[in-house]
């Protein structure tokens, strides 16, 4: 496959005015001439290796920063939105949505914000017997789907949350001593720690400074919980400043995402950064090593994989999602190309959906998307019993994958035939915006191609795509 040319006019013309240069003056120590730059700023021409080479020794840039993560993201939502039947007469080429994204991201983010009111004012019409008479009837942001996109375009990485849990697990002087350090840290805050019989995962009474944990809960959650507590009671100032930059639109937005930022804490203070990616690299990203190593659960491992995404110190570019057994996907990152449909569920041809199928085992799958991008995706069903005979039992499947060009990294590579094309299954995103014609598990017809009707034939599909 040809290589992506690079375009990044928007980061280019940020880190300028970040450092207060001219286009002359950043263009002579680029060692380019002023049209030249002033081509790249507009994406017309992309950035060249010895552009990103002097961006690297005059600026020490990490070139990392140059990928087209965020602009690939809105380029996603922005065809999954378009692909809204509203949208039929008025499909705009892929080549103007890509000029969206680098050169008016404010522009693109509005849109989507747009697109999500009308799809909320759509849903309430629908539901008129609940919505007439309402003073709060106005089209608003689901606070979760608020909070969602909040994480989905920091890339799953909050810096400064990161490295204070970074810190706090380190000065403990191993990781393996995290939970008494909780627990300790929790009780120089005058808090009292206590497990009970109890249904209820953590709860804080705050007037009296108990927490109390299920007993009957792994101790992998156990220490979470404690890890998260820690996070709201002695980390409340950082979290209260990152939610103030966020400036969320709603209360409830608001206290969702502290939950989220504190859970941040807590996985990545159960799994620090550095010494992470460093065991990580080591055993060749083995979930189950990983988990061992550091008392954590094989979600929680694959989930802290996706966010190693430090500006000079990137790890491998994961993308990470949970689904449910009816598809739905309950979480969702990625900091590759493939980015997961943000309505409905995820393309049935993938292997997470198998998992449920085989549970207790590791499914690798080779998987290429309509762009051509190759995958290397790993899929596991995770059971989540509730400690009792009786108590419900909630089932999901977790994948973890990456680029093809990451394999050799991956210890579940190990034996498969990267080189074969038809070792590689097609996998799309949503049907409505994937553009495969003899797709057999192809649920409603895409919206940017044409289609043709026979009654006189019956085919795997009632029609055909053109």
């Amino acid at each position: 496959m040809a290589t992506q040319k690079l375009y990044a006019g928007a980061k280019l013309r940020e880190l300028r005015t970040r450092i207060g240069h001219t286009q002359k003056d950043f263009a002579a120590k680029l060692g380019v001439s002023l049209p030249y730059l002033n081509q790249m700023e507009n994406n017309n021409r992309p950035v060249s290796t010895t552009v990103v080479l002097a961006l690297a020794q005059e600026f020490g840039l990490d070139v990392t920063e140059l990928s087209e993560g965020d602009s690939e993201r809105l380029v996603s939502d922005m065809r999954e939105a378009l692909a809204d039947p509203v949208f039929a007469e008025t499909l705009p080429p892929l080549a103007d949505l890509r000029l969206a994204a680098s050169n008016a991201p404010t522009f693109a983010h509005a849109f989507l914000k747009l697109h999500r009111n009308y799809r909320q004012m759509q849903e309430r019409l629908a539901s008129l017997d609940e919505a007439l008479g309402r003073e709060d009837a106005r089209a608003t942001p689901s606070p979760w789907e608020e909070v969602r996109d909040f994480f989905h375009y920091c890339d799953n990485y909050i810096d400064a949350v990161d490295r204070a849990a970074e810190h706090f697990a380190t000065k403990q002087g191993t990781h393996r001593n995290i939970r008494v350090a909780a627990v300790a840290t929790l009780g120089n805050s005058d808090v009292t720690v206590e497990f009970a019989e109890t249904d209820r995962l953590r709860l804080y009474d705050e007037a009296a400074k108990k927490l109390t944990l299920s007993r009957r809960a792994p101790a992998e959650s156990q220490t979470f919980q404690l890890l998260l507590q820690v996070a709201l009671i002695k980390q409340d100032a950082l979290l209260e400043a990152t939610l103030d930059l966020a400036r969320f639109h709603t209360t409830e937005a608001r206290a969702i995402a502290k939950i989220g930022l504190a859970n941040y804490f807590a996985g990545a203070a159960l799994m620090p950064y550095t010494k992470f990616q460093q065991v990580a690299a080591e055993c060749r990203h083995d979930l189950e090593v990983l988990a061992g190593h550091f008392g954590a659960s094989i979600e929680q491992v694959a989930h802290r994989l996706s966010t190693l995404q430090r500006p000079g110190s990137k790890g491998i570019p994961f993308f990470f999602v949970r689904v449910d057994q009816a598809g739905t996907i309950t979480k969702r990152h990625s900091a590759t190309r493939l980015q997961f449909a943000r309505f409905g569920g995820a393309c049935p041809l993938w292997n997470v959906h198998r998992a449920f199928e085989l549970p207790g085992r590791f499914l690798r799958q080779l998987a290429e998307t309509p762009d051509g991008v190759r995958y290397i995706s790993l899929a596991r069903d995770v059971t989540k019993p509730g400690g009792r005979f009786g108590a419900p039992v909630r089932r999901y499947a977790i994948a973890l994958g990456c680029e093809i060009r990451h394999a050799r990294d991956l210890v579940y590579a190990d034996g498969m035939d990267l080189t074969t094309d038809h070792a590689f299954e097609p996998i799309g995103i949503s049907c409505r915006i994937c553009e495969r014609t003899t797709c057999h598990q192809r649920a409603v017809p895409p919206l940017e191609r044409q289609l043709k009707v026979d009654p006189n034939l019956r085919d795997v599909l009632p029609y055909s795509i053109e």
